[in-house]
């Protein structure tokens, strides 16, 4: 049975990220402050660099880590350093995702800039996101949360694809 990485592998996985960003340090000559590492991650995706507006963290998936560690410390571990490289350095700027920036980085890294994680993952626990029933002149829709919590904050509109109708939210017995 599948299980999540426990203590020492975690603290493999933090070790590694510090290592990745003392690299990174040596490589550009300068420093770059600890960044926080968290095992909170869910779904399919094993790792993610995360902003929100002064913070920023490394999050990993301690499932897809359970499964798959030794690929995830080599590949998933240095893709998701040289994210928080590449925001440091070019802070004030807009850069790709998986730009020349970051494959700058990735290379430096001696890590492989075209990784992708595609393993078998159908045994790792995945999220469910609620959906939310909306109606149109036609039909009924069933919307994502995320969808659903941006027409709460007024920041999007949908529209159904056959009768053009703006979806309205059907209120629960409604």
């Amino acid at each position: 049975m599948l299980e999540p990485i426990g203590e020492l592998q975690r603290e493999q996985v933090r070790d590694a990220t510090e290592g990745y960003i003392a690299h990174a340090e040596s490589l550009f000559d300068r420093s770059f402050e600890p960044i926080p590492v968290l095992f909170d991650l869910a779904g399919s995706t094993a790792g993610m660099f995360k902003v929100v507006g002064r913070t920023h963290c490394i999050r990993y998936n301690p499932w897809i880590f359970g499964k798959y560690f030794e690929e995830n410390l080599r590949d998933t571990v240095p893709h998701e350093v040289a994210h928080y490289v590449v925001h440091q350095l070019y802070r004030r700027r807009r850069v790709r995702p998986h730009g020349p920036e970051w494959q700058a980085v990735m290379a430096g890294f001696g890590a492989d800039p075209a990784v992708t994680f595609d393993l078998d993952i159908s045994d790792v626990p995945q999220r469910r996101e609620r959906r939310h029933r909306y109606l149109c002149a036609c039909r009924e829709h069933q919307i994502s949360s995320t969808r659903h919590n941006r027409v709460l904050r007024k920041k999007a509109t949908y529209q159904c694809r056959r009768c053009q109708g703006d979806l309205v939210f059907a209120h629960q017995g409604g």
